[in-house]
């Protein structure tokens, strides 16, 4: 599963440039409102709003900003919202899996299907790809928490199902269903998380060359772009040589 760390690098470099910055804000608090609408105001009553603010929260998103998503959603903003999945292959047979949340479903499905087009893949029906992924809940915290064994141990103590350690940190997996409470459980052994969220973690991986990434990462710049698309997964492998060329 060496892809999904490496996924994880890139967005974290991508997420330096502060055009991306912003966009990533507004995605994060569409998040916060359409989960704050759907459920309780109250972040500790409403485990889907807990994940969202956390999440808001270990990417800098300022506390006001984060309020007032919540206070749009008691003003009935977020709700003409609905929450679409499309799935599609891009360059060289990589599936893709995008997750939107729009207001308009015609123009998104339009845009989506035109980038993906534009961008050498083509998008496929609901479950074209979603097989080869499964959906889990994933924590990441930083290597200085404790070494490999401590993590590991913690984990198990929760309830998760994996553990990837690393130099660059530790990725603990568990079942969707459950990731409100292994992280909470987390939360009191090994203190804050980087970061807490539901993924699509891939089943099979697709290796790609140097050029078969460039085009990749053209087609999930391309989605990520537009304003209702809130995250792209993909299943790609790369040797940390490529990586590095980026």
């Amino acid at each position: 599963m060496a892809g999904h760390s490496k996924w994880a690098n890139i967005q974290h470099r991508k997420g330096r440039q502060d055009a991306a910055r912003s966009k990533l804000f507004s995605k994060l608090s569409k998040e916060i409102t359409v989960a704050a609408k759907m459920g309780d105001p109250d972040p500790d009553k409403n485990p889907r709003l807990r994940l969202a603010v956390k999440e808001a929260k270990s990417q800098s998103v300022p506390k006001d900003v984060i309020d007032r998503a919540i206070k749009k959603s008691q003003a009935g903003e977020g709700d003409d919202y609905e929450e679409i999945r499309y799935e599609g292959y891009g360059p060289n047979g990589v599936a893709v899996i995008v997750e939107a949340m729009t207001d308009n479903r015609n123009r998104t499905a339009s845009n989506v299907r035109s980038t993906f087009t534009k961008n050498g893949g083509n998008l496929g029906e609901t479950g074209s790809v979603g097989f080869m992924f499964d959906r889990k809940g994933e924590v990441s915290y930083p290597a200085s928490v404790g070494d490999a064994d401590t993590v590991m141990m913690a984990a198990i103590e929760a309830g998760a199902e994996d553990v990837e350690s690393s130099e660059d940190g530790h990725v603990i997996w568990c079942a969707d269903t459950d990731l409100n409470e292994v992280a909470t459980a987390l939360e009191a052994e090994l203190g804050e998380s980087e970061s807490t969220k539901l993924v699509w973690r891939p089943t099979t991986t697709t290796e790609l060359d140097l050029e078969g990434m460039q085009k990749l990462m053209k087609l999930i710049d391309a989605l990520e772009d537009d304003d209702d698309v809130q995250r792209v997964t993909a299943n790609f492998e790369a040797s940390d040589a490529v990586m590095e060329q980026l």
